[in-house]
């Protein structure tokens, strides 16, 4: 059964599979954990937001410029909230912005939740390997929870959520506790994110990064491999990675 992310300080050491991870190799390079972000990487939901920001400005009498798209894609929800009451001017407060956009988006998913191509056989082949995998997403727990019902919760060991750490992406808070939470190296851990402000996270972190660009281009760099979908990325892939 999933766990969420304890408070700090409380971080269990990791368990089964989540202790095991690969065999170590000559250079010591063992791929040790997993750590996926969710919108926009494991579901189809990034155009759902931007769906959702736009009807609720539109009953606030604004059009939002599709050019904010990338502004506000991936980040946590109090800068893309408050950058879009600030562009608009619109009167309405962060707080009540936020539980509208919530509110908004789990209609969405209720409705429909769609995967991203390769993201289903991804998440088996690593539970079928015992690779310690967590959940890391700047989505509020209550909409992980839903998500984790399509996304089956027995995928992952862990999952952080973006109103439980103090500094959520761009910062490497959540990608430090997760690596922590299930008893890895970040250095040692690989990262699946589709926008620059998860992707920065995890580089912060420490972490090797696979990057499959959901809505604004990504470039490749140092530790960093982009790929332009989950169907190119599979266990070998990321074992790849820490070999390179």
């Amino acid at each position: 059964m999933t766990s969420t992310v304890p408070a700090p300080g409380t971080l269990p050491q990791a368990l089964g599979s989540a202790r095991a991870g690969d065999t170590p190799m000559a250079d010591g390079s063992a791929l040790q954990a997993v750590l996926l972000d969710m919108d926009g990487t494991l579901v189809d939901t990034e155009g759902f937001w931007w769906d959702v920001e736009v009807e609720i400005f539109a009953g606030l009498g604004h059009t939002l410029d599709d050019s904010w798209r990338h502004v506000v894609v991936g980040g946590p929800m109090t800068r893309s909230a408050g950058f879009l009451i600030e562009a608009t001017g619109a009167d309405i407060a962060l707080a009540e912005l936020m539980v509208l956009l919530n509110q908004g988006f789990e209609d969405r998913i209720d409705r429909a939740l769609p995967l991203m191509p390769g993201a289903a056989r991804l998440l088996a082949e690593l539970a079928a390997y015992e690779i310690p995998t967590a959940l890391v997403s700047a989505s509020h727990r209550r909409i992980i929870d839903r998500v984790l019902t399509s996304l089956g919760p027995q995928h992952f060991a862990l999952t952080v959520a973006g109103d439980e750490v103090e500094r959520t992406k761009p910062h490497p808070d959540p990608y430090l506790l997760a690596a922590s939470g299930l008893g890895a190296d970040p250095a040692r851990c690989a990262v699946v994110e589709d926008t620059a402000t998860g992707v920065a996270a995890a580089e912060a972190a420490g972490c090797h990064v696979v990057a499959v660009p959901s809505i604004a281009p990504i470039a490749p760099a140092d530790r960093r491999t982009v790929v332009s979908s989950l169907e190119e990325v599979d266990l070998a892939f990321l074992r790849g990675l820490l070999v390179a």
